[in-house]
């Protein structure tokens, strides 16, 4: 030790202490108590109510859980079982509804012989959404994807298998023309052209086309009317459907609202505005009842393909809404820092300016996706079959089943629960891997 040390200091150590356990209030669960429920009296106050409150809700409703019966034909002998196992008087569930109804509680009254034909489209689903949801997967499968809606449709309605085909050729048409158009370096004649290409090819082609195919190759399934789907076969085709056009018609309308061109601006404030505040219910009532007053006499517009139009408007307002937060949450260093590069407005939307808004947005828009997906069960006032409501009806309408309440919700909410947090963890898991702030 240096002669300045020797003087100021009375002892120093010249031995390491030994390593020893952190005290007993400073790690594992007794710390995670401590600092999350006991630390101070009002948490400690309310965790305790909380205790009481559960302890509660507990002995009311365990015994009913355990009590339940899942080998019953009738809610009459679900009672009787439930006597004599467990006494006069005790309460259980009857689990034995869903047993026997689950196939409507899936599929509807869709016919029993064709159940393969929904369970292959839904397998199909995840095929068609893997390489646009994960990076590893090989892009290849993008074309599956590109021809995975017209297959899904031949799939759950039947006919000739020649429509769907025709109708995705339209978007072929419209590729083609907006190439061809591109020439012109005028990126809104480009999309009109094509836009106004694929319409006049669906109006005068479609079905001409389509039926002579179908007699020269008749290729077709058992056809399926759109009364006998239900269940979550119907949420599912709803909200798959409205999900993936919401999307992309949510960031049009995001783009227009910020337009300089006061026209384009005007027509996606108008829209937005309008679809915001007004319920959907309103909407479906319009799909429903008033939008073939507007269509030419002996028109056949399927009542589900109209709730996909109402509920993917509706969908694509909110949307809109929440990716222009994430345009007006960019900095304007992103927008400058794209002019000094040169680029016109359209590439440095997709190379700059979206990238950034869509990850600041995916919070709030897998919010929209969640709520539009909930929202599928108020096609009931439209006359459909949702599988909250309708099919829980239709099942407590028959005399073995008159009476049975609680079991088909849980049930139903237990779907939508493990549906609605899958969505839930995907986000999360997007937003980690997009995250690039601190690394």
């Amino acid at each position: 030790m240096s002669n300045l040390h020797a003087d100021t200091v009375v002892f120093v150590r010249d031995t390491m202490i030994p390593p020893s356990d952190p005290p007993a209030l400073e790690t594992g669960v007794v710390k995670w108590m401590r600092e999350n429920l006991f630390s101070g009296w009002l948490n400690t106050l309310l965790t305790v109510i909380g205790a009481i409150a559960v302890y509660f809700v507990a002995v009311e409703a365990l015994p009913w859980f355990l009590h339940g019966v899942w080998n019953a034909g009738s809610l009459s002998e679900c009672r009787q079982i439930i006597a004599e196992r467990w006494g006069e008087g005790a309460s259980g569930a009857c689990w034995a509804v869903i047993r026997e109804r689950w196939p409507q509680y899936l599929f509807g009254f869709y016919p029993n012989h064709l159940y393969w034909r929904p369970v292959l489209a839904f397998v199909l689903l995840f095929v068609a959404l893997a390489p646009v949801l994960f990076v590893r997967v090989p892009r290849k499968l993008l074309w599956f994807s590109a021809i995975y809606p017209g297959l899904a449709f031949w799939l759950l309605w039947g006919g000739s298998l020649w429509l769907p085909a025709v109708i995705l050729a339209g978007f072929a048409v419209g590729y083609l023309v907006f190439r061809i158009a591109a020439a012109t370096d005028n990126a809104i004649l480009s999309v009109g052209a094509a836009v106004l290409a694929t319409l006049l090819w669906w109006y005068f082609v479609t079905g001409p086309l389509a039926s002579a195919l179908n007699g020269i190759v008749p290729l077709g399934l058992e056809p399926v009317a759109s009364d006998s789907f239900g269940g979550f076969v119907l949420s599912i085709v709803i909200g798959v459907t409205a999900i993936a056009f919401s999307l992309p018609m949510g960031i049009i309308l995001a783009l227009g609202r910020k337009s300089d061109m006061l026209l384009v601006k005007v027509i996606c404030v108008g829209f937005i505005e309008f679809i915001r505040g007004v319920p959907l219910i309103t909407l479906l009532f319009t799909a429903s009842l008033l939008l073939n007053y507007f269509l030419p006499p002996g028109t056949n517009f399927d009542i589900i393909l109209r709730v996909i139009i109402m509920v993917t408007l509706f969908a694509a307002a909110y949307i809109a809404e929440v990716i222009r937060g994430g345009l007006a949450a960019l900095p304007r260093g992103q927008y400058e820092a794209a002019d000094a590069l040169g680029l016109d407005y359209w590439k440095a939307q997709r190379l700059i300016i979206m990238p950034q808004a869509l990850k600041i947005s995916i919070p709030g828009i897998v919010g929209v996706f969640i709520g539009l997906f909930k929202d599928t069960t108020l096609v009931i006032f439209v006359g459909l079959l949702d599988p909250l409501k309708g099919i829980t009806d239709a099942v407590r309408a028959s005399t073995e089943w008159n009476g049975v309440y609680w079991e088909p919700f849980i049930f139903v909410g237990f779907l939508f629960f493990l549906i609605c947090f899958g969505m839930s963890r995907y986000s999360m898991y997007l937003e980690n891997k997009l995250k690039r702030d601190h690394r």
